[in-house]
């Protein structure tokens, strides 16, 4: 995983995001509609991508981050 810095951020890139394992979201649709997955084992950030387009575009959030959006949603809260 290599990392850029730019206008004070930090960005993370997965070298190569199908060499990760990927699980697929319990809230999404089971039926092959709307699903998200993640994938595990990324230190310091958590991947996300559509599972309909694979070897499309990857969002990755700071654990932090991340741990906060799921306690969120989980407690009911929404932005």
């Amino acid at each position: 995983m290599g990392t850029a810095q730019a206008a004070g951020e930090k960005r993370t890139f997965l070298p190569d995001p199908n060499g990760v394992a990927w699980r697929k979201s319990s809230y999404s649709n089971q039926e092959g509609g709307d699903c998200v997955e993640v994938a595990d084992g990324v230190t310091g950030v958590v991947p996300v991508r559509d599972s309909k387009v694979p070897g499309g575009p990857v969002v990755s959030f700071g654990d932090g981050s991340w741990a906060a959006f799921i306690s969120g949603v989980q407690g009911g809260r929404r932005r």
